[in-house]
This record gives structure tokens, sequence and C-alpha cells, in this order.
């Protein structure tokens, strides 16, 4: 039996997919108030008989946050994808991400331990990876340094990537992995999907940073191709290219045959708009569209390197550009 934490989110949705299209015996958790219906969605984008497919995940409701729902989730369970986290660059929300990724992901690895599951798979991020400040590639190897990545997000992830190692130590195999932005049909409200809502809807801005880019299809692949292999105790950055947020937007806007963002945004702007925002959030009581870390992570130039999974399991990701317009398509489907 196969538990995957976090299936309700993007990579989540598209890994049940993958699961169950390979006939694999798969239970998922989620919590009350979740949308089952989004991941049917996605479902929906690659296959005519997707209700057939959904209908074989065994639902089961619970919070990686509490430990008593989840025992009853990893009854008979041999296998562990944990994708479940929260994602959040408001400092508002850091005393949140920290219960549930890393307090989440402690209830995650103690159960795998006492339920002597074969092996688990972390879903990290390339916020945990530690940046070059000359531009050098960054790969697995750049040791971490909480000075340089002092924001709650890039913190709380790294926390839980040592509970996943705690669980190396405890006689479970694991694997982690750290994706760089994903794109991927669906959800089209929230994270990058969003990215194509405001692009289509006419988005006017666009910024020169560079960062690491992979399909949502492509993370699923590798980390089933790393379960089924015997590769154990071990993390892999997957980033497909190192691509800037302009040539990103400018080919989305392409690809929906719609006038590309036309407006630079400077660092001055983004300075500006985040203490805007911050005081529209005050008092609208809404989260904040722009925060300070986000408003300097769209000018940075970082550049990764993803040769250790290419050879570790022979894999080849797929263009970013490809990516891109297969999502544009699915979005307009």
């Amino acid at each position: 039996m196969i538990l995957v934490t976090g299936g309700t989110g993007l990579v989540g949705s598209h890994l049940l997919y993958q699961l169950v299209l390979k006939n694999n015996t798969v239970r998922a958790i989620h919590r009350k108030n979740s949308n089952l219906n989004a991941v049917r969605k996605v479902f929906s984008y690659y296959s005519a008989d997707f209700e057939t497919l959904f209908d074989k995940i065994e639902w089961i409701e619970a919070d990686i946050t509490d430990v008593y729902s989840l025992e009853k989730a990893f009854k008979n369970v041999t296998e562990v994808y944990h994708a479940a986290a929260l994602i959040s660059f408001n400092p508002k929300d850091n005393k949140a991400m920290r219960k549930v990724n890393i307090e989440g992901t402690s209830n995650i690895v103690n159960l795998c331990i006492a339920q002597k599951v074969r092996k688990l798979c972390y879903v990290s991020s390339i916020a945990t990876i530690e940046k070059s400040i000359d531009n050098k590639i960054i790969d697995e190897n750049c040791e971490w340094n909480i000075e340089l990545n002092n924001y709650g997000y890039a913190i709380t992830k790294h926390g839980a990537e040592m509970e996943v190692w705690r669980a190396s130590q405890e006689g479970v195999d694991m694997v982690i992995v750290n994706p760089g932005v994903i794109l991927g049909a669906g959800f089209w409200h929230n994270g990058p999907g969003e990215l194509f809502t405001k692009i289509y809807n006419g988005l006017k801005f666009y910024s020169e940073g560079v960062t690491g880019f992979v399909s949502a299809t492509d993370v699923v692949k590798v980390m089933i191709q790393l379960m089924k292999s015997d590769i154990k105790n071990e993390r892999y950055i997957l980033v497909s290219e190192n691509v800037s947020f302009k040539d990103v937007f400018f080919k989305i806007a392409d690809s929906f045959n719609k006038k590309r963002p036309s407006i630079k945004t400077t660092k001055l702007m983004s300075a500006i708009g985040w203490r805007l925002e911050k005081i529209r959030a005050f008092f609208t009581r809404k989260h904040p569209l722009l925060t300070k870390q986000s408003s300097k992570a769209i000018h940075n130039k970082h550049y990764y390197a993803s040769e250790k999974i290419k050879k570790a399991i022979n894999f080849k990701f797929e263009p970013v550009f490809t990516t891109i317009e297969a999502v544009c398509k699915l979005y307009e489907k």
C-alpha cells in the first residue's frame, strides 16, 4: 500500500494520477475541507477515463499535524510520498508553517519508523539549497546557511528535511527531492498556476530574475523512479532549466496569443510595492500579494544544477518552453 500526503496539491494530484495509472494500490489523506474535485480536474486533463482512475484512490480524512488521525492512514502502508506542506512568504504564517512543515513531517517520520515503512520520499524545495552569491552553479553540495536563508518557508522546509534525515538513522530508507518552480496543469488560482491566469488576463509587469523551473510531470516521474530504485538516503535538485522570469512570462503570453507584459519591475518598484501591500493587508485583513521576501526573490539570479539526478537514474527533463506550451493548451481546455 502506497500512502500519499498532499494529494490535493499540484504535485500530489499529478503523483496520484501516475500511481493509479500504473495500477498501484494507493491511499491518500485529505483534510476535512479539501477540494477533491480539483484532483479530479487534473485527472481529466490527461485521461477520458479519469473518473475510473480517480475512484481507485482510497481517500482518508486526516491531518499531518494530528497523529491520531494519521494512525489509521498508515495501516498496511509500505511506501510513503510526503508532499503536504504550507507555502507562504508572509511572515504572519511562520508559526503555521512551522507546525505543518516541521511538526507535521515529524509525525510522518515517526509513523514511518513505527510501522516499519520500506521507503519515504519527501518533496522539499530549492529554497533549502544554499544560494551562490556570485552566480556560480548551485548543487546539492552547497552547505545550508541559515543566516542567508532566514525567511520562514526556507527555514521550515529545512527543518522538515532534518526530520526526514532522522528517519534514515532509524531504519527507514528515504529520498528527498528539491524541485525548482513547478509548472503544471490545474490549481490556476494559487502557486505557479496563478501565473498562467494572471498572464492570460493581461499581466503588465515582468522581472529579469533567474531561477530553476521544472514540470510537475517530471517531478513525479523522478519521485516514482527513485522509490522503485535501490537509491536511498540521498537528495536531488530537480530543475529542467534556469530561465528568467521575463522569458517565462513572454513564452506564456505568446502561447496564449496574448500581449506580453511590457513593464519591467525594478528593485525600487518592488521595494515600494511590498510596503504598500503590507499597509493594504493591514487594513483589509487579507494576505499581501507581494511580501518583502517575494519582492526580493523576483530579482535574484540563481542557477541550479540537476546533474546528480540525471546521472543517478539516467533522466532527461522536458524543456521549460515545451512544458509551458502544454500547460497553456490545458488551461484553455
